[in-house]
């Protein structure tokens, strides 16, 4: 569902962001991607939604490529990212309908699914106010449902589970086991370790731009836990920069 060929990104010809990254994410999959702040994470979660621009390789969604066919790829992922940046003069209702309209969802089914993303996001009541009034963990829940009702392919999360509530943090834990049965790969970065160790069938770890550890969870951590990998590799890493 998403195949990342050795992508490379520098910013102002002088950081070098992501370093010949490549990862291959399969339709059913639930993929952490694990790094620390400034590790390269966002920046990759934005070049394959096409809000930022690469350097040098090739990022296929569903075999079409974001550069050749950015309009194609789009219609195909959801990509939520870290701060929930929405029209905030419009209500609830409006940002859900608009992005129902964009993606030409008929009137049936979108009312279907946001009755049922919106109950379970506990944000029903809500959605005639104006989202200046929203906390910012309300802003995610809207963020999220409007992510869900497009029902996509491919569903692309930058540190999902900060700013919610314990429990939509569980609710959307089981929104991932739901779209994973139906064959939607689900792509998220954290820093969150325990859970990534819990949740994902494979992980990813970035250190400064590079993939350093990549597989099934089983395989990155062997006989130990997802954080003393971590560790290592930062430490390893350090030794040898």
């Amino acid at each position: 569902m998403l195949e990342i060929t050795r992508v490379y990104k520098t910013y102002d010809n002088v950081k070098k962001a992501l370093i010949d990254v490549s990862l291959s994410v399969k339709a059913g999959d639930l993929y952490g991607f694990i790094g620390h702040n400034g590790a390269g994470k966002t920046t990759l979660l934005k070049s394959i939604a096409g809000v930022l621009a690469f350097d040098k390789g090739e990022i296929l969604v569903d075999g079409r490529s974001v550069v050749d066919e950015p309009l194609r790829v789009k219609h195909d992922i959801a990509y939520i990212p870290d701060n929930p940046n929405v029209y905030e003069s419009m209500t609830g209702n409006q940002y859900v309908d608009f992005i129902a309209n964009i993606y030409g969802i008929d009137p049936d089914a979108r009312r279907q699914r946001i009755g049922e993303y919106a109950t379970m996001f506990e944000i029903s009541d809500v959605l005639h106010d104006t989202i200046a009034s929203y906390s910012r963990g309300m802003k995610q829940k809207l963020v999220i449902t409007g992510a869900l009702i497009r029902e996509p392919k491919l569903l692309m999360l930058d540190e999902p589970f900060v700013g919610l509530d314990p429990k939509a943090s569980f609710l959307l834990k089981q929104v991932f086991d739901k779209l994973r049965a139906r064959g939607t790969a689900i792509f998220f970065s954290t820093h969150v370790l325990d859970v990534a160790e819990k949740l994902c069938n494979r992980i990813a770890i970035i250190k400064h731009g590079q993939i350093v550890a990549a597989g099934t969870t089983k395989e990155v951590i062997k006989d130990t836990s997802l954080e003393g990998v971590f560790m290592e590799l930062l430490d390893n890493h350090e030794r040898l920069s």
